[in-house]
């Protein structure tokens, strides 16, 4: 149930007119399901689309969305299953956590914001972060009033925002990363999060093994743009996960767009000559993670038969992947979809 999903779920939900709320977990305390800044929805009629848990605190989020969407009114839960015996919800969980979230209807009046901009955030990359009241003691700051900022630039708002003193520099340093931060001033306490955008991931070269790492990708809610030189590769049905197929001469970005939106990218021609002109190229862009298949002493040749080597610093990994034990084309695209996926999400603990 990933974000590429769950906004999938929200454009479908949305042109039927119908009102939804939207859960962000606010707070944790010990060994969660998920972290603050997750979001789920849930429809008018209990159906969601996401999980806060593992599908144990689901059904009693329902009910209460079910109140939010008749009363318009937003509200906090606070779930505490630190008890062993569980005594208070009787689920026998076992989380040894506590997670408090916040429940906001979304409708056509407001045009379903905030979700609206965090979907078009995410799909689009843009590097925000959202702000939300999430209690409050002054009558002129609502619980639920929000905001939507992007380097400085406001990107949406709901009623009562701008009664919200807001540090924006403080928020920058939250930009491109999963981090969150409750602040309280002013008697108001507000939840930011960074906006994680979905990730988008350029593999390069069609081949067989190529098509368990675009298709394990996609199911994670990745974007996946495939790049061939070979318009026969490209077509190929295996690959019909991908977001976008480029047919891309060697080393040609202008092939396959602006690289600026890619968050990690991975060689794979299995050819010296076109693994060492995108190599090249790759080196000159600003793409945190450069993945290149094959063993240590095919990397060290391409990197020395190239002219900026250099500029790849530290965002080369090669061989491309964890050291899991992989010998085939599905476990090495795990193994590669995990050091990806570990290289965005750093930990944000602090």
């Amino acid at each position: 149930m990933s974000l590429k999903a769950t906004i999938a779920a929200f454009e479908d939900w949305r042109r039927t007119g119908e009102p939804l709320v939207m859960v962000t977990v606010i707070r944790t305390e010990g060994s969660t399901y998920s972290k603050p800044g997750h979001r789920i929805l849930i429809a008018a009629n209990g159906d969601y689309q996401g999980l806060v848990s593992g599908g144990c605190l689901e059904g009693d989020l329902a009910a209460h969305a079910r109140d939010v969407i008749d009363t318009g009114t937003p509200r906090t839960v606070l779930y505490d299953l630190r008890d062993e015996a569980d005594e208070v919800w009787g689920m026998g969980i076992g989380c040894d956590g506590m997670i408090e979230v916040l429940l906001q209807r979304l409708d056509r009046v407001t045009d379903y914001e905030p979700f609206a901009t965090i979907a078009r955030c995410a799909l689009d990359g843009w590097n925000a972060v959202c702000s939300v009241v999430t209690a409050s003691d002054d009558a002129r700051i609502a619980v639920g009033a929000t905001r939507i900022d992007s380097e400085g630039i406001e990107l949406a708002w709901q009623p009562g925002e701008d009664e919200v003193k807001i540090d924006l520099d403080q928020l920058r340093t939250l930009h491109g990363t999963p981090r969150t931060l409750l602040t309280r001033h002013d008697g108001a306490t507000v939840f930011h999060s960074a906006l994680r955008p979905v990730p988008r991931l350029l593999v390069i070269g069609a081949g067989p093994d190529a098509a368990p790492l675009v298709r394990m990708a996609a199911e994670l809610g990745w974007l996946v743009t495939l790049a061939d030189h070979r318009p026969a590769y490209l077509d190929e049905p295996a690959f019909d996960a991908a977001e976008r197929r480029r047919l891309a001469r060697a080393g040609e970005l202008a092939d396959i767009g602006n690289p600026d939106g890619f968050a990690a990218a991975v060689i794979m021609t299995h050819h010296l000559d076109t693994d060492r002109a995108w190599l090249g190229t790759l080196a000159a862009t600003g793409i945190g993670y450069i993945g290149l298949l094959g063993p240590r002493a095919r990397r060290d040749r391409l990197v020395g038969e190239i002219d900026n080597a250099e500029s790849l610093g530290d965002r080369l990994h090669g061989p491309v992947g964890l050291n899991i034990g992989a010998d085939g084309p599905e476990s090495i695209a795990l193994s590669i979809l995990a050091e990806v996926q570990a290289f965005l999400s750093p930990d944000d603990s602090t």
